[in-house]
């Protein structure tokens, strides 16, 4: 009888491990990120919020190397095609394999058309979706700068935007993270560089802006401001875990902005703008496409119901190409 006692003890003890070790399996997620400061900070943010929300969970991140990362030496216009997934596939690998549980993206980087198997399980809410201009030297703004000045930025729908308000100037190609392009502003290879101001802000770096740009000035890019967490989609313990961390308004914006953009077939490597504005009633969608040298641009505004963002996106997309943006992007 108690050689049986101790066999049960025993017994019991083994079910309590496994018990125990699969709460800790259940009560553990891994995301995967860049190894940019700007990525690793997203991620770090996305992680403290994960365990405020959830005391007692814990959460590894492991750091990724995208093509993005690794292809420097050319523009991303220069890419063209190859640029799709830049800097996110070998990411969405991991999750489609398993290796990882999620991944946080800026999602202005983010692909309209996702791997199958993996969704947008969570967008945070928006930081400021503005572009920012900061200047080296006396200047503080674009209008201050010289008919001579040299301006650095990745971005054709920057640059498109920026030949209308500056013609003059030159526009240079400037590739790096954050404070790469920072230090070669510093170093004096350019008199002014535009970034995406949630960017620079979350980096600390808040002070070293000069100007915002107004949305009126220079149209955001489909997705700025905003992080997404990408997740399998039938997984629904992480789907669950990260569902705390989604913000309705800028959820139901970002999908007006993803599906115009969708709509008019473009992608983050050609001249394409839109930012959507909610409100208690209505979503408000401006939609901008632009010749990459400035000469021609088609901007348009439609307003539709909160229920509705994707077919907001669609009609802007299929009103602007109706006026002559089919023949621009063809041209791109």
């Amino acid at each position: 009888m108690e050689k049986l006692q101790t066999l049960w003890k025993n017994f019991g003890r083994w079910l309590e491990s496994i018990e125990t070790e699969r709460l800790k399996v259940a009560a553990k997620i891994v995301i995967g990120t860049r190894g940019s400061k700007l990525a690793l900070w997203q991620t770090d943010w996305v992680r403290r919020e994960l365990e405020r929300l959830h005391p007692g969970l814990e959460v590894e991140v492991e750091i990724i190397s995208t093509k993005g990362d690794r292809v420097l030496g050319m523009s991303l216009p220069a890419l063209g095609a190859q640029g799709k997934g830049l800097f996110t596939k070998e990411i969405e690998d991991a999750i489609s394999a398993g290796r990882i549980d999620l991944a946080v993206h800026s999602l202005k980087d983010l692909p309209t058309d996702l791997p199958d198997g993996l969704h947008i399980g969570a967008i945070c809410e928006r930081e400021d979706v503005r572009d920012a201009v900061v200047v080296k030297g006396r200047a503080r703004s674009l209008a201050e700068l010289s008919d001579s000045a040299v301006v650095g930025t990745s971005s054709l729908r920057r640059q498109a935007q920026l030949k209308v308000l500056r013609p003059s100037v030159a526009i240079v190609a400037v590739r790096g993270n954050v404070d790469t392009r920072l230090r070669k502003l510093d170093d004096g290879d350019y008199d002014a560089i535009l970034l995406a101001a949630a960017g620079l802000r979350r980096l600390g770096y808040g002070d070293r802006i000069t100007e915002y740009l107004d949305e009126k000035v220079m149209l955001p890019a489909v997705g700025q401001g905003a992080l997404a967490i990408e997740s399998r989609s039938d997984d629904e313990r992480i789907n669950r875990i990260i569902g705390g961390l989604d913000h309705a308004p800028t959820r139901t914006a970002c999908r007006a902005e993803r599906a115009f953009l969708k709509g008019l077939g473009g992608g983050c490597l050609v001249p394409i703008a839109a930012h959507a504005r909610v409100d208690s009633s209505e979503i408000t969608l401006t939609g901008l496409v632009a010749a990459s040298d400035g000469t021609q641009s088609v901007k348009g505004t439609e307003a539709g119901p909160l229920a509705e963002p994707e077919q907001l996106g669609l009609r802007l997309a299929a009103d602007l190409l109706g006026r002559g943006a089919a023949e621009i992007l063809a041209r791109s």
